[in-house]
């Protein structure tokens, strides 16, 4: 596991970023928060783009900026993805990834291999054309290998599907997913869309106003009360780790604990590991099990904590076979039913909000 440690400041005329931060990381990490909160910013000011930032910035404990040291961007290790692919026009996708190839830095991290890489982004197609003729989507994939095959150590991508529809945002999210594992590189992405958090990052940053709002495990950020005013308009919801059960006719069975969700969804092999965001809007509570009932997914659950919410709600924090579930209803029924801490209730799911691959 690597490890990027953060002290940096940087004054704008309308804004100012302050970021105090050490950050191992695993797999892909999201910095995430509205628009105009410093994601962005905080990305360039990594990468060393950022000439009035001052403070000072180590990965894996070598120094790449402080009052004496500022390390050139090239030397960094850093694979960059920017919004747009930023390929060269005049060159065909396989003179583009080599040239990155060519540039290929010299650590003790084996070499990125150009077949695996075009395998990997699914280029294989595509490597005779001139990206002109690409779509965007193409356009980011080729970008997304061009970054892996200049041999980074740290993967800096901002916000690489924004200007995407959402059928070729579901066709390369998959393969951003694999990356880490894939060619062992941590990744950093930056993103203001919830969805492709859940999907995609094991911690997330959380920026508001060029500081840090929060920093975790995405499901413990996401399901905090407190940070709703900072991510924009999140709805609060939770992430529950289910297994695939069974799978037939475009449903699946999806295992919590001892206990079933039925979802529909693209097809999944059985024992697939899914992460899924359940929004405390889409919870009503019984205390006894419901029959007759047009809901099909009722979870035993039991009150954790009863907190007050927005308006005329509650939010309650439920426990569900270890995993936790949020449901928002109202002061009166939560009063009409007694509710209480540590009592058994019934979760009525009406529905989930669950990224295919």
């Amino acid at each position: 596991m690597s490890t990027l440690s953060l002290h940096v400041t940087l004054a704008h005329p309308s804004f100012a970023l302050e970021v105090h931060q050490d950050l191992p990381l695993a797999g892909i990490t999201a910095l995430f928060g509205p628009s105009g909160s410093g994601k962005t910013t905080l990305l360039r000011v990594i990468a060393g783009l950022e000439r009035n930032a001052r403070g000072t910035i180590m990965f894996d404990g070598e120094t790449w900026q402080s009052e004496r040291v500022q390390v050139p961007t090239q030397r960094r290790g850093i694979g960059y993805v920017f919004q747009d692919g930023r390929l060269f026009p005049h060159l065909t996708v396989e003179q583009n990834l080599r040239f990155a190839l060519g540039r290929q830095r010299r650590t003790s991290r084996p070499a990125v291999d150009f077949a695996a890489a075009v395998a990997a982004l699914d280029l294989g197609a595509l490597l005779a054309r001139r990206t002109p003729s690409l779509s965007g989507g193409e356009q980011q994939r080729v970008a997304i290998a061009r970054a892996l095959l200049a041999g980074p150590r740290l993967m800096l991508m901002d916000e690489p599907l924004s200007s995407l529809d959402l059928n070729r945002k579901k066709e390369i999210l998959p393969l951003i997913e694999k990356l880490p594992e894939a060619f062992g590189v941590p990744v950093l992405y930056v993103t203001h869309n919830v969805d492709e958090v859940v999907r995609l990052a094991n911690d997330v940053l959380l920026l508001s106003a060029g500081r840090v709002g929060a920093y975790g495990k995405v499901g413990d950020v996401l399901e905090r009360l407190d940070l709703s005013p900072l991510t924009g308009g999140v709805e609060t919801g939770v992430l529950l780790r289910t297994e695939v059960a069974t799978y037939d006719g475009g449903v699946a069975t999806l295992r919590v604990g001892a206990q079933q969700l039925r979802v529909a969804m693209g097809a999944m092999p059985v024992g697939t590991a899914r992460r899924i965001r359940i929004h405390a809007r889409d919870v009503a509570i019984a205390t006894s099990r419901p029959q007759h009932l047009s809901i099909r997914n009722v979870l035993v659950a039991r009150i954790l904590r009863i907190e007050p919410g927005t308006g005329m709600n509650v939010e309650l924090l439920l426990d569900v076979e270890g995993e936790h579930l949020r449901s928002r209803i109202t002061r009166e029924a939560c009063d009409e039913l007694a509710l209480a801490t540590g009592q058994q209730v019934f979760a009525l799911v009406k529905s989930v909000a669950l990224e295919e691959k």
